[in-house]
């Protein structure tokens, strides 16, 4: 290549890195601004708080279900 087209070369690929540059930033933008159009959207790092009640839980739930680990109290290992 002659030195012309070089620079031309190099200044259309200099073009190319300010506009990716600019679409980088208006992403950016929009990850900051808030939750997009679409459906409530949280930007990486947000995190939302859930309470969990210290009441103990219904043991009406629990009556036809084993211990984790400890197995059914009618039964023994092997």
């Amino acid at each position: 290549m002659s030195q012309p087209e070089d620079l031309t070369a190099i200044q259309r690929r200099l073009d190319e890195l300010v506009d990716r540059v600019g679409q980088l930033e208006r992403t950016v933008d929009q990850l900051r601004s808030g939750p997009a159009t679409r459906g409530e959207r949280k930007t990486p790092g947000h995190h939302e708080l859930v309470t969990i009640p210290d009441t103990p839980y219904n043991s009406a739930l629990w009556t036809d279900s084993d211990d984790e680990g400890l197995g059914a109290s009618d039964r023994h290992a092997p």
